[in-house]
């Protein structure tokens, strides 16, 4: 289907608003499909092979549905900020419910973790991933793949605020304005800022230019790869590595 122009896309937004007319609705969610790709792919970096990227983006399309039937146009919210929100929860859900991360990966986060507090208590500080490798005789690329696999499964069991509790009514629900921080939890964020500024300048210059490019500018790995001029597969190295980094060096030990 050739792109829209901003008319017709308001026309069919009218037909599907007014009428549920069907034709309008599939045109409009071909229209966004690229959303769905887009989350996939973000999401899909911190999961393992496992999972089926397939899998990943039937949830991803069922909160683009979703977000097309509570589309709410008199709101003053664009569908591309709303339907985000309905993708990437509607994936995050759908993998909250589900042990996606195989027993074998828990038990190499078990080796890794009963190494890594070996070799701490033998040489009294932080192990870099490279030595706990050697010290199962694997490679170091394993190592920051178990243990950011492992990181991003913890984070998904601490999230307990499913997408729909926003949509609830009544006289004892309360919708928490997640804009608005507390004057200690704004604090907080200011010191965490500075904490990861910090961190993110100890590492070499390809690592913090891929954070910058897939957080910042919000770019996908593939594309990453063509300013870089680099493999996608390359690419998705250099972030493990930066986030395990990261992530040691901001909570001081492995988890």
């Amino acid at each position: 289907m050739s792109q829209l122009t901003t008319e017709e896309e308001q026309l069919y937004w009218k037909y599907w608003i007014d009428n549920k007319d069907p034709k309008a609705g599939d045109i409009l969610v071909k229209r966004y499909i690229p959303l769905v790709s887009f989350h996939v792919q973000r999401i899909s970096v911190n999961l393992p092979k496992s999972v089926s990227r397939d899998d990943v983006r039937s949830l991803g399309m069922m909160g683009l549905f979703d977000a097309l039937e509570r589309f709410d146009p008199n709101r003053d919210l664009k569908f591309d900020t709303y339907a985000s929100f309905r993708i990437r929860g509607a994936i995050l859900d759908g993998l909250r419910k589900e042990d996606w991360l195989p027993r074998s990966v828990r038990e190499k986060t078990k080796k890794i973790e009963v190494a890594a507090e070996k070799l701490e208590q033998k040489h009294m500080r932080k192990i870099g991933a490279k030595e706990i490798s050697e010290e199962l005789n694997t490679s170091e690329e394993e190592v920051y793949t178990v243990m950011n696999e492992n990181f991003f499964a913890n984070v998904l069991s601490m999230d307990e605020n499913p997408q729909d509790q926003e949509e609830k009514e009544g006289p004892s629900h309360h919708i928490k304005d997640d804009r608005t921080l507390m004057p200690e939890e704004q604090l907080m964020k200011k010191e965490l800022y500075k904490d990861l500024a910090k961190v993110i300048e100890t590492l070499n210059e390809k690592e913090q230019l891929v954070l910058q490019l897939f957080y910042k500018e919000e770019l996908t790995l593939t594309e990453i790869g063509r300013v870089m001029s680099l493999s996608t597969s390359r690419i998705s190295q250099i972030h493990s590595k930066a986030i395990y980094k990261l992530r040691i060096l901001l909570q001081g030990a492995i988890l």
